[in-house]
């Protein structure tokens, strides 16, 4: 027999007696069987039992005679079903309670963000086209991300991810060009969980392929908020972003700008070992390794070992392997093996690949905070993501 805690025996009994608090649940109607938890049960047959026993001995000593047994099984189901109510919330308007989901002041309580769910989305949407590029979305989220956050100006407080400004005149911005393929991608998300930033969706976007693709996990708190486009002098001009075709001074003076030091600026310059170039896009063209869809160093690798030569085409500097002629690096690869202070750190993460992993999750967690004005602390940040991360 199924067993019901033992509150809805005695609410049975409050019923048989007729009481003003019985009446409240004489509407309802159900089998709140599935009510019963984990308290002290009885079985209804046991019950029954007790009841029929009763009953027999008062019609024994001369009542009506008919047998109200059915009336009895009736009666304790009508009870189950409102104590089920009762812990629901069905009855919340009945019992003078707020209704659930209401704060006593009457406002709509708020569903806790399950950020774990969208990370979840996002991953899901990485290898879903295997035309697109080397059959991942990953590369371009990364640099979505990248894009996003590192306009930003340690003087002025300016740029940076917080507002999501490239919506705007920023999405035209030259070094900018394809990045509407990955902001596109992610509308789909954005609109199933319209309460994320557009700010967080995207940074969390490159911190998920990241992972996917092998990475380490990249601290990541939320709390980033949208530019409403009302106030064009908050977006960051053109020009903030580092120039592939540039030297060693114009990166120092890019991630100088932001914040970094020339160890942070070589850990960085590693997001290259994912993704390639697109002519039409930066006027580049080719990856930086032989595996563009993982995480790895063989970015620093691929500097050291290989001779690199000009490229011999009609597109702007760049140069091409020796060997195969497969693979390609930008000027400003080039520079840190050119310059001595750089050099020294594209030699210890081409050695030491978990070095490169721990040094890169640090730097890309900084880019991606620069100039966001949390609520939260940041040793609340989260390594990877957890369901129903929250403010956490």
């Amino acid at each position: 027999f199924c067993t019901v805690p033992r509150r809805l025996v005695n609410m049975a009994g409050i019923i048989l007696r007729g009481s003003r608090q019985a009446r409240r649940f004489q509407p309802l109607l159900a089998g709140a069987v599935a009510a019963a938890g984990r308290e002290s049960s009885v079985s209804y047959a046991s019950v029954t039992l007790r009841m029929f026993a009763a009953e027999a001995n008062g019609a024994t000593a001369g009542s009506s005679g008919g047998s109200r047994l059915p009336l009895i099984f009736g009666l304790a189901g009508l009870a189950a079903g409102g104590y089920y109510a009762k812990q629901n919330g069905y009855l919340d308007g009945v019992l003078g309670a707020p209704p659930s989901g209401v704060a006593k002041g009457g406002a709509q309580k708020a569903a806790k963000p399950d950020y774990g769910a969208v990370r979840e989305a996002i991953a899901s949407i990485l290898e879903s086209n295997e035309d697109y590029d080397d059959g991942s979305y990953g590369p371009i989220l990364v640099r979505l991300a990248w894009h996003a956050s590192g306009s930003y100006d340690k003087e002025s407080g300016t740029g940076g991810s917080n507002g999501a400004t490239m919506r705007y005149k920023e999405g035209d911005y030259g070094a900018n060009a394809g990045l509407k393929v990955a902001r596109d991608l992610l509308e789909p998300i954005k609109a199933k969980y319209p309460w994320i930033s557009y700010a967080d969706l995207w940074t969390l976007a490159g911190v998920t392929a990241i992972e996917e693709m092998g990475g380490p996990k990249v601290p990541w708190r939320p709390g980033r908020s949208d530019y409403d486009g009302t106030n064009e002098a908050l977006l960051p001009p053109d020009g903030r972003l580092p120039d592939a075709s540039r030297d060693h001074k114009h990166i120092r003076d890019v991630f100088y700008r932001m914040g970094f030091n020339d160890q942070e600026i070589v850990a960085l310059s590693g997001a290259h070992s994912m993704g390639r170039c697109h002519s039409d896009r930066s006027g580049f063209d080719g990856p930086w390794t032989n595996a563009p869809t993982a995480f790895s160093n063989l970015y620093y690798q691929e500097l050291l070992q290989r001779k690199w030569n000009k490229r011999k085409w009609d597109g702007p500097l760049q140069y091409q392997d020796k060997e195969s002629k497969e693979l390609m690096m930008l000027p400003t690869d080039m520079w840190l093996i050119w310059d001595k202070k750089f050099k020294k750190y594209v030699q210890k993460y081409a050695e030491d690949a978990d070095a490169f992993a721990e040094d890169f999750a640090a730097a890309f967690s900084k880019l991606l905070e620069l100039g966001v004005p949390f609520d939260t602390p940041a040793d609340a940040a989260s390594p990877g993501l957890k369901p129903n991360l929250g403010a956490n």
